[in-house]
Protein backbone atom coordinates (compact mmCIF):
# COMPACT_ATOMS: atom_id res chain seq x y z
CA UNK A 1 0.00 0.00 0.00
CA UNK A 2 3.03 2.74 0.66
CA UNK A 3 4.58 1.47 -2.21
CA UNK A 4 1.08 2.17 -4.30
CA UNK A 5 0.69 5.76 -2.61
CA UNK A 6 4.32 6.68 -3.47
CA UNK A 7 4.54 5.68 -6.77
CA UNK A 8 1.08 7.71 -6.89
CA UNK A 9 2.57 11.04 -6.15
CA UNK A 10 5.40 10.36 -8.34
CA UNK A 11 2.57 10.14 -11.22
CA UNK A 12 0.78 13.31 -9.71
CA UNK A 13 4.43 15.25 -9.69
CA UNK A 14 5.20 14.52 -13.22
CA UNK A 15 1.57 15.30 -14.40
CA UNK A 16 2.43 18.68 -12.65
CA UNK A 17 5.53 19.05 -14.27
CA UNK A 18 4.58 18.14 -17.69
CA UNK A 19 1.33 20.43 -17.51
CA UNK A 20 3.43 23.22 -16.39
CA UNK A 21 5.00 22.88 -19.13
CA UNK A 22 2.47 23.18 -21.47
CA UNK A 23 3.21 26.97 -22.08
CA UNK A 24 6.78 25.83 -24.06
CA UNK A 25 6.64 25.71 -27.59
CA UNK A 26 8.42 22.77 -28.47
CA UNK A 27 9.83 22.54 -32.43
CA UNK A 28 11.28 19.39 -33.49
CA UNK A 29 14.31 19.18 -35.85
CA UNK A 30 12.91 17.49 -38.80
CA UNK A 31 15.93 15.01 -39.44
CA UNK A 32 15.73 12.85 -35.63
CA UNK A 33 12.53 14.94 -34.41
CA UNK A 34 14.58 16.11 -31.57
CA UNK A 35 12.64 18.56 -29.41
CA UNK A 36 13.97 21.83 -28.40
CA UNK A 37 11.66 24.81 -27.04
CA UNK A 38 11.08 27.58 -30.59
CA UNK A 39 13.50 30.18 -30.31
CA UNK A 40 15.65 28.81 -28.03
CA UNK A 41 19.33 29.20 -29.63
CA UNK A 42 20.91 26.69 -26.69
CA UNK A 43 18.78 24.72 -26.85
CA UNK A 44 18.87 24.11 -30.62
CA UNK A 45 22.61 23.84 -30.15
CA UNK A 46 22.18 21.04 -27.95
CA UNK A 47 19.39 19.44 -29.79
CA UNK A 48 22.09 18.69 -32.48
CA UNK A 49 24.58 18.12 -29.86
CA UNK A 50 22.15 15.05 -28.94
CA UNK A 51 22.47 13.13 -31.86
CA UNK A 52 26.63 12.04 -31.41
CA UNK A 53 25.44 8.93 -30.23
CA UNK A 54 23.75 8.27 -33.97
CA UNK A 55 27.15 9.66 -35.31
CA UNK A 56 29.49 7.57 -33.79
CA UNK A 57 27.32 4.40 -34.40
CA UNK A 58 27.79 5.31 -38.00
CA UNK A 59 31.63 5.86 -37.60
CA UNK A 60 31.41 2.67 -36.02
CA UNK A 61 29.71 1.23 -38.84
CA UNK A 62 31.83 2.82 -41.40
CA UNK A 63 35.19 1.89 -39.60
CA UNK A 64 34.17 -1.93 -39.67
CA UNK A 65 33.64 -2.40 -42.59
CA UNK A 66 36.54 -0.62 -44.45
CA UNK A 67 38.97 -1.45 -41.77
CA UNK A 68 37.66 -4.82 -40.63
CA UNK A 69 39.65 -4.19 -37.27
CA UNK A 70 38.97 -6.37 -34.11
CA UNK A 71 39.46 -3.54 -32.13
CA UNK A 72 37.70 -1.60 -33.41
CA UNK A 73 34.79 -4.00 -33.74
CA UNK A 74 34.97 -5.20 -29.64
CA UNK A 75 34.76 -1.69 -28.89
CA UNK A 76 31.18 -1.36 -30.92
CA UNK A 77 30.09 -4.83 -29.46
CA UNK A 78 30.70 -3.41 -25.64
CA UNK A 79 29.06 -0.46 -26.74
CA UNK A 80 26.30 -2.75 -28.00
CA UNK A 81 25.88 -4.35 -24.91
CA UNK A 82 25.60 -1.32 -22.89
CA UNK A 83 22.68 0.11 -24.69
CA UNK A 84 21.10 -3.71 -23.96
CA UNK A 85 22.00 -3.16 -20.32
CA UNK A 86 20.20 0.41 -20.33
CA UNK A 87 17.06 -1.24 -21.99
CA UNK A 88 16.77 -3.87 -19.46
CA UNK A 89 17.18 -1.31 -16.79
CA UNK A 90 15.07 1.22 -17.70
CA UNK A 91 12.37 -1.81 -17.98
CA UNK A 92 13.16 -2.58 -14.57
CA UNK A 93 13.37 0.71 -12.82
CA UNK A 94 10.32 2.22 -14.86
CA UNK A 95 11.12 5.69 -13.34
CA UNK A 96 9.43 8.46 -15.81
CA UNK A 97 11.05 11.09 -17.36
CA UNK A 98 10.35 14.57 -16.18
CA UNK A 99 8.43 15.67 -19.40
CA UNK A 100 5.46 14.10 -21.10
CA UNK A 101 4.00 16.56 -23.09
CA UNK A 102 7.39 15.56 -25.94
CA UNK A 103 5.65 14.33 -28.83
CA UNK A 104 8.57 12.06 -30.05
CA UNK A 105 9.34 10.52 -26.75
CA UNK A 106 10.20 6.63 -28.00
CA UNK A 107 10.07 5.47 -23.82
CA UNK A 108 8.29 6.94 -20.76
CA UNK A 109 10.97 5.25 -18.73
CA UNK A 110 14.09 7.55 -18.15
CA UNK A 111 16.23 6.26 -15.64
CA UNK A 112 18.95 5.75 -16.37
CA UNK A 113 19.60 8.35 -19.37
CA UNK A 114 20.89 5.64 -22.46
CA UNK A 115 22.00 9.15 -24.12
CA UNK A 116 24.53 10.03 -21.37
CA UNK A 117 25.30 6.26 -20.82
CA UNK A 118 26.41 5.74 -24.36
CA UNK A 119 28.57 9.06 -24.60
CA UNK A 120 30.29 8.26 -20.88
CA UNK A 121 30.55 4.55 -22.45
CA UNK A 122 32.23 5.50 -25.34
CA UNK A 123 34.16 8.89 -23.67
CA UNK A 124 35.80 6.20 -20.93
CA UNK A 125 36.74 3.58 -23.47
CA UNK A 126 38.56 5.92 -25.61
CA UNK A 127 40.44 7.15 -22.77
CA UNK A 128 41.36 4.33 -22.17
CA UNK A 129 42.64 3.01 -25.50
CA UNK A 130 43.89 6.20 -26.51
CA UNK A 131 46.37 5.96 -23.32
CA UNK A 132 46.50 2.36 -22.12
CA UNK A 133 46.52 0.24 -25.45
CA UNK A 134 47.78 2.84 -27.62
CA UNK A 135 50.68 3.76 -25.01
CA UNK A 136 54.03 3.70 -26.90
CA UNK A 137 57.09 4.61 -24.86
CA UNK A 138 59.07 7.82 -26.41
CA UNK A 139 56.00 9.37 -27.31
CA UNK A 140 56.88 12.95 -28.87
CA UNK A 141 55.33 16.35 -27.82
CA UNK A 142 53.08 16.94 -30.94
CA UNK A 143 51.72 13.12 -30.02
CA UNK A 144 50.87 13.50 -27.08
CA UNK A 145 49.25 16.87 -27.26
CA UNK A 146 47.16 14.97 -30.16
CA UNK A 147 45.87 12.27 -27.78
CA UNK A 148 45.43 15.31 -24.87
CA UNK A 149 43.02 17.53 -27.56
CA UNK A 150 41.57 14.62 -28.56
CA UNK A 151 39.99 12.93 -25.34
CA UNK A 152 39.34 16.41 -23.68
CA UNK A 153 37.14 16.48 -27.18
CA UNK A 154 35.67 13.54 -26.29
CA UNK A 155 34.81 14.12 -22.63
CA UNK A 156 33.48 17.50 -23.52
CA UNK A 157 30.70 16.48 -25.73
CA UNK A 158 29.81 13.66 -23.23
CA UNK A 159 29.08 16.66 -20.81
CA UNK A 160 27.64 18.48 -23.30
CA UNK A 161 25.04 15.42 -24.30
CA UNK A 162 24.32 14.76 -20.78
CA UNK A 163 23.41 18.49 -19.95
CA UNK A 164 21.40 18.62 -23.10
CA UNK A 165 19.26 15.57 -21.92
CA UNK A 166 18.75 17.93 -18.96
CA UNK A 167 18.41 21.23 -20.49
CA UNK A 168 16.26 19.88 -23.00
CA UNK A 169 13.66 18.44 -20.31
CA UNK A 170 13.91 14.80 -21.29
CA UNK A 171 15.77 13.73 -18.03
CA UNK A 172 16.17 14.49 -14.24
CA UNK A 173 19.47 15.19 -13.34
CA UNK A 174 19.64 12.01 -11.52
CA UNK A 175 18.73 10.22 -14.17
CA UNK A 176 21.88 11.23 -16.36
CA UNK A 177 23.89 10.68 -13.44
CA UNK A 178 23.66 7.14 -12.97
CA UNK A 179 23.52 7.17 -17.05
CA UNK A 180 26.81 8.28 -16.67
CA UNK A 181 28.18 6.50 -13.92
CA UNK A 182 27.27 3.02 -15.58
CA UNK A 183 28.25 4.09 -18.60
CA UNK A 184 31.81 4.98 -16.94
CA UNK A 185 31.58 1.37 -15.20
CA UNK A 186 30.87 -0.93 -17.80
CA UNK A 187 33.32 0.91 -20.16
CA UNK A 188 35.95 0.42 -17.59
CA UNK A 189 34.84 -3.36 -17.44
CA UNK A 190 34.53 -4.35 -20.69
CA UNK A 191 38.15 -2.55 -21.60
CA UNK A 192 39.85 -4.99 -19.15
CA UNK A 193 37.91 -7.71 -20.76
CA UNK A 194 39.23 -7.05 -23.98
CA UNK A 195 42.15 -6.36 -23.31
CA UNK A 196 43.17 -9.47 -21.43
CA UNK A 197 40.94 -12.08 -22.65
CA UNK A 198 39.83 -10.74 -26.22
CA UNK A 199 43.22 -9.29 -27.32
CA UNK A 200 45.42 -12.25 -26.73
CA UNK A 201 42.89 -14.54 -29.23
CA UNK A 202 42.99 -11.53 -31.80
CA UNK A 203 46.07 -13.11 -34.11
CA UNK A 204 44.20 -16.20 -33.75
CA UNK A 205 40.86 -15.02 -35.28
CA UNK A 206 42.15 -12.84 -38.02
CA UNK A 207 43.82 -15.86 -39.52
CA UNK A 208 40.96 -17.47 -39.62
Amino acid sequence: MAAASAEGGMGNENLFQATESKDIVWKSISLTHIDYPAGDVIGFFLAWICLLPLAICCGFVTLIMFRRDLHTLSFFVGQICCELVNYVLKHIIKEYRPLHNHETTFTAYGMPSSHSQFMWFFATYSLLFVFVRLRRPGNSFSDTAWRVASVTGILVSAFLVSYGRVYLQYHTSRQVFWGSVLGIVLAGSWFAVVTLVATPLFPAIASW
